[in-house]
């Protein structure tokens, strides 16, 4: 299990951008369960729908692409890389989240290249699925790293 200061050397994400809580269990290279606390003081509910508070799925895509990400970053030979997205295939969205759920999201990797792959994510609350999507990823260096 991570916690988030673990995640937070893994990841480049910062507040109020880092939405994944916890990683619960992890494979590097292979697969994770990551767990989210949607709350009411999520800063994106402000604006989004202010009369009833939903997730952004964009966001929603985004906690779950992070758990993918701290998969991928995990190993070796992929520290210190930038994940990027290269496309989202199959995306569906099948029940609003809305303050108070937990999200637990899954990753497995479909396939992996050096610096290329594609990833199948879902994000479940009390154990029904409210999104999923194939996710394909680039990973590069830091360019901070490339320009000293």
């Amino acid at each position: 299990m991570l916690d988030t200061e673990q995640i937070r050397r893994i990841l480049p994400h910062r507040y109020p951008f880092l939405l994944v809580d916890r990683i619960l269990e992890i494979d590097p290279g292979k697969s994770a369960v990551g767990l989210k606390n949607v709350t009411c003081n999520e800063p994106f509910f402000q604006g989004h729908w202010p009369h009833k508070s939903v997730m952004p799925a964009v966001l929603l895509l985004e906690s779950m692409a992070q758990v993918a990400g701290v998969m991928l970053l995990s190993m070796d030979n992929n520290a210190g890389k930038n994940p990027y997205f290269a496309g989202i295939d199959k995306s569906r969205f099948r029940k609003p989240v809305v303050p108070g759920d937990t999200l637990i999201i899954s990753t497995k990797v479909l396939r992996l290249k050096t610096t290329f792959g594609r990833v199948f994510v879902e994000a479940r609350v009390e154990g029904a699925v409210v999104a999923e999507a194939e996710m394909m990823f680039a990973l590069a260096p830091d360019e901070l790293e490339v320009a000293k």
